[in-house]
Parts: C-alpha cells; sequence; structure tokens
C-alpha cells in the first residue's frame, strides 16, 4: 500500500492547531486556527478527493481522538466527509489507548510503529491516508515511510509551533507531481518519492 500523508501546514512548516484555538495549544501556542481563512470550495473539495481515494486511514492518537469524537455522530451536511471516515479502515498510533477502540472499523497498532506501519505498507495495492497528526507523520518520514505528499500550504508565517519536518531528517528529494493554487493564496501540492 502507499502511504500517503495528508498536512495542512504554514509557509514555515507548522502544522499545529490548524482549525481552532483549542486544538493544541501546547508550548502556549497562540495562533490556532490560522488555517481556517484558506479553507475554501477549492481546498475543500481536494481534500475530500484526498478521503475519498483512500482505501484506510492512519492517525496519532489526538488526531484519532478528536476525529472519533467528531465524526460519528456527524450531521446530514457532514456526510459527504463522514461516510468515508466512518466506514472504511482505521489504524492508530498510540501508547496510551486500549483496544477494542470504540470508533468502528478502527485498529491500534501494536509494538514499533515504524514497523506496524512497514507491515500494513507491504499489505498489497491501495492507499492509506495520513490525516494530520503531526507526530506520526514526521516519525513515518523519519523512517522513508511515507510515498506520498499531499500538502494544503497557505500563505501565511506563524514563527513558531511545531513543524512537519523532522529538524535531523537528513536529506530526502520529492517530486512534484500536481500543483494548484487556490483563489486565497494556498498552494495544493503533491509529491512523491522518485
Amino acid at each position: 500500500m502507499k502511504i500517503v500523508a495528508d498536512e495542512w501546514m504554514s509557509l514555515d512548516a507548522v502544522v499545529q492547531s490548524p482549525t481552532t484555538p483549542d486544538e493544541d495549544p501546547s508550548g502556549d501556542f497562540g495562533y490556532g486556527g490560522w488555517h481556517v481563512p484558506y479553507f475554501e470550495p477549492m481546498a475543500q473539495k481536494w481534500i475530500l478527493d484526498g478521503l475519498v481515494a483512500a482505501d484506510g486511514y492512519l492517525f496519532g492518537r489526538r488526531t484519532y481522538e478528536q476525529f472519533a469524537a467528531h465524526w460519528p455522530t456527524a450531521g446530514d451536511e457532514e456526510q459527504v466527509v463522514a461516510q468515508p471516515l466512518n466506514t472504511k479502515p482505521k489504524y492508530v498510533a498510540s501508547t496510551t489507548l486500549r483496544a477494542p477502540l470504540a470508533w468502528q472499523n478502527s485498529t491500534l497498532l501494536d509494538g514499533d510503529v515504524s514497523k506496524a506501519v512497514a507491515a500494513l505498507r507491504d499489505q498489497g495495492d491501495g492507499e492509506l491516508h495520513l490525516i494530520g497528526s503531526a507526530e506520526l507523520a514526521r516519525t513515518l518520514i523519519a523512517a522513508d515511510l511515507v510515498d506520498e505528499l499531499r500538502l494544503m500550504i497557505d500563505p501565511v508565517l506563524l514563527g513558531s509551533g511545531k513543524r512537519l519536518f523532522p529538524d535531523a531528517g537528513g536529506l530526502r528529494a520529492w517530486h512534484l507531481t500536481n500543483s494548484a493554487t487556490t483563489p486565497p493564496g494556498a498552494i495544493l501540492a503533491t509529491y512523491t518519492r522518485p
């Protein structure tokens, strides 16, 4: 399976708390919700296309808990997003959660997360989309397990906050395979490994 990391980030690669101020205020991060002004129809379609194309999803604990608290009871107007999230397989990296997980079709990854994701990756065709989950994304990028990056890069510099790429990640080349610019100036970019 192909591992695809779907991330919203600032120009300086910050991915912390994109949608609301209380999403992740750790480290006294004061810019929560910075992504919202750029989440317009073109970007929404791009995100939805990624959700629908996925054969399953990867989550870190925090993102999983946020999604599991909302999407199973989403209203009718949100079903276009909720349906794939609720019905497709979900794999969760956590050292604190315990199985069985309450959200349907969710599996807790056992042991070393890189080994567990490598085993999923070897299970055949399709795509597993890692949504948000910056800590897990950094781990999998460092382990050279991410095959594709789908980045929505917003035209804003935040100057602080959790960043997507590891500081000591080493040199890695990527090919730009698709890109578009939204009306408010965000870049929707897809990169694949050579």
